[in-house]
């Protein structure tokens, strides 16, 4: 994921490109879905818990700016991205350093 830290590693426009074309397809997956599919899928993959986090978080953020419920719901959907890429990012294992006193 990246930090905004020097010298890590920038995704090119190709990259780029792609995350948003799986995006659109993921949007458009999502909107087609039955409701109790939708449900079912929050739930096996993020749990109640995360789910009722979400919930109390955009619905605080409605109350306190209304007149920013669009751009409040990108950020809630760029955060939920950003908590995937997290995720991933740490399941990645680290490299195994062998120390030279073992040789």
């Amino acid at each position: 994921m990246a930090t905004g830290r020097p010298g890590e590693l920038l995704l090119d426009p190709e990259s780029k490109r792609r995350k948003r074309e799986l995006a659109v397809q993921f949007i458009r997956r999502i909107r087609s879905m039955e409701r109790e599919r939708l449900h079912a899928l929050i739930l096996e993959e993020a749990g109640e818990d995360l789910a009722q986090f979400f919930l109390a978080y955009a619905s605080d953020l409605i109350d306190r700016e209304p007149q920013r419920a669009a751009e409040n719901a990108s950020s809630l959907l760029l955060i939920g991205y950003l908590i995937r890429a997290f995720e991933t990012e740490a399941k990645v294992p680290a490299p195994l350093v062998q120390d030279s006193w073992l040789h």
